[in-house]
């Protein structure tokens, strides 16, 4: 796979799992710990414009929003889109890359990228990471959710469904962390959840300089 081919099996995996994806993945509010990291990052945003960048069904959107952040949703999957438009109608959510957003420069408080990279090969993360420092204003900040490890992982089902062709990464928490750094961010938190479990969580709490 060459280029940004892998946007196509991702958009078409879960233009498959959208309706079902509620049944699998629990509210935010039902994790103690992701709601603490949530509620910092939140503490940082807040009075300025946040996007929950692939934000799929919505469920992180909706949770900031609950906290008072000015947040907006953005995603590859149409079909993951109208769950989430059906399911929060109070909330805006638009169509978009994370390789290439349609967003100001410097025009966001925060970002938010739960899950988000976990599909982009690791050649193709420094576009991304670029485009999250171009979005993210001065003295604003970025938070990141993803699996950590160091290998690509191939699914062809999950979530009820079967008979797709997708490609996960786990990648090391400080590869992440140089990858942020590289495009110009400040690491401000790194976070490994469950080191023990077959796969760890990770997460990057990040700030691009004022």
């Amino acid at each position: 796979m060459t280029d940004d081919q892998f946007l196509s099996p991702t958009r078409a995996t879960y233009a498959i799992v959208a309706e079902s994806y509620g049944e699998f993945v629990p509210p935010v509010r039902d994790d103690i710990e992701d709601r603490a990291l949530l509620a910092a990052f939140a503490d940082l945003v807040r009075g300025g414009p946040v996007a929950d960048l692939g934000c799929g069904t919505g469920l992180v959107t909706a949770y900031l929003a609950s906290l008072g952040v000015d947040v907006s949703g953005i995603d590859l999957t149409p079909e993951m889109l109208a769950v989430a438009r059906r399911n929060h109608p109070e909330l805006r959510f638009s169509e978009g890359s994370l390789l290439e957003l349609d967003l100001p420069d410097g025009g966001l408080a925060g970002a938010v990228a739960w899950y988000s990279i976990i599909h982009t090969p690791p050649s193709r993360l420094p576009v991304v990471a670029s485009e999250l420092f171009r979005v993210v204003r001065p003295g604003g900040h970025l938070q990141l959710g993803f699996h950590v490890g160091d290998r690509r992982h191939h699914l062809s089902r999950g979530y009820g469904h079967e008979g797709f062709s997708l490609d996960v990464y786990w990648l090391p928490v400080d590869e992440v962390s140089d990858l942020l750094s590289g495009a110009g961010f400040e690491i401000l938190t790194k976070v490994v959840r469950n080191p023990a479990a077959r796969v760890p969580q990770g997460r990057v709490l990040a700030r691009k300089p004022a």
